[in-house]
């Protein structure tokens, strides 16, 4: 039997987070007998998706050392051969795709998924400078989800560049469009969610995600809707310190930690209003999963563009404008759910958010779609 071609993602570790699941919705739905994926995981402890990975038939290669050129180069060959490297990791797509050049690899993508990186201190931005040369020196290939993304990793002038492509988010939004209505109230009264009004967010516990402005946005909401009940889903370094700030306020009782789950499309039919006050973002897969459920979602001035599909459920708030405007937006949106499914599937099909959509572009920019030349590939999506 022959064995399926292989393509190599670099992502860190596979948690449940946005880039993550997106690449999951891709990895569930392409042939596995003929096309598998591989993960480089930069943690030795096993993610949320390592599993399933494994059961589908892809390999998770865990490094020591991800920073290391002579490591990646090594796992790359001693894994493959790779059809493809596909990193995920922002500018250190530099040193994967030297890596995989230097194995030979003919195919090496650099996507952008955000906007902002972790530090701006001199060192870093010596970091940022070296692997953008690298970036543009090693990659065949640039995908971003937004055009700040593209801009914040490839630089102002990445569209004179013929190698990229907009890549949009893909999610299967079928499994989120409709929800049978008694698994709803069953995890409505499991959670004692009773007849509250039920907000929600659904992000790692990170400084990008500003919980902290989230909770103070709660303690306006309490005064003005005194039902009101938050969901957060999600894990992180500060979901502790988070729960002590909630503690401290009084709203024990009021902030529900649902932790990572497997049910969120059950969660998101919930909740009359998605909150997403980041400090930054390359998109938010998460507001794509919202949309697909019809719920309006009150966002900052960071979230992109792309991510409003047009269903006229964003709203978007600026975070300056404090915690009580934008208590008041969410309550101003509460009860406007969209309840069109074709309506809603028609704007995800237009916006090419698809999993199908998906697949057709990276197996065209894997040359695994009737062994099409890199050039008809690449041009077939600028």
């Amino acid at each position: 039997m022959t064995e399926p071609t292989r393509i190599l993602h670099v992502v860190g570790a596979m948690n449940r987070a946005g880039t993550e699941t997106m690449l999951m919705n891709l990895y569930r739905k392409i042939d596995r007998k003929h096309i598998q994926f591989d993960f480089i995981s930069f943690s030795q402890q096993d993610a949320h998706y390592d599993s399933e990975i494994k059961k589908m038939g892809g390999r998770v290669i865990k490094l020591e050392n991800p920073q290391s050129v002579k490591e990646l180069y090594h796992a790359i060959k001693t894994f493959g051969p790779y059809q493809a490297v596909h990193s995920h990791t922002l500018f250190h797509c530099g040193m994967a795709s030297c890596a995989a050049w230097l194995a030979g690899v003919k195919i090496r993508i650099s996507h952008a998924h955000t906007t902002a990186d972790k530090s701006d201190s001199f060192l870093r931005k010596l970091y940022q400078f070296s692997m953008s040369v690298m970036i543009k020196r090693f990659s065949t290939n640039l995908l971003a989800c937004s055009k700040e993304a593209a801009t914040f990793l490839f630089g102002s002038n990445y569209k004179s560049n013929k190698h990229y492509a907009y890549f949009p988010n893909v999610i299967d939004y079928t499994d989120f469009i409709s929800q049978p209505r008694q698994k709803v109230m069953e995890f409505k009264m499991r959670e004692g969610l009773g007849n509250s009004l039920v907000i929600g967010h659904i992000g790692r516990f990170i400084g990008a995600k500003n919980h902290e402005f989230l909770i103070e946005i709660m303690k306006s909401l309490v005064e003005k809707e005194p039902s009101i009940k938050l969901l957060l889903v999600g894990d992180g370094d500060l979901k502790h310190k988070i729960l002590e700030k909630v503690q401290q306020e009084g709203m024990g009782d009021r902030v529900h930690f649902m932790g990572i789950r497997e049910d969120i499309a059950t969660i998101l039919h919930c909740m009359e209003v998605f909150v997403f006050p980041s400090k930054y973002e390359g998109l938010g897969l998460v507001l794509l999963e919202a949309q697909a459920c019809g719920i309006p979602c009150i966002v900052s001035e960071a979230i992109q563009p792309e991510a409003d599909i047009g269903l006229g459920l964003i709203t978007q708030v600026n975070l300056d404008e404090g915690a009580s405007t934008w208590a008041d937006e969410i309550l101003n949106n509460a009860g406007n759910k969209e309840q069109d499914s074709t309506f809603i599937a028609d704007h995800f099909e237009k916006h090419q958010y698809s999993p199908s959509k998906g697949i057709e572009k990276l197996m065209s920019l894997y040359h695994l779609n009737n062994g099409g030349t890199y050039e008809e590939s690449i041009n077939r999506f600028v």
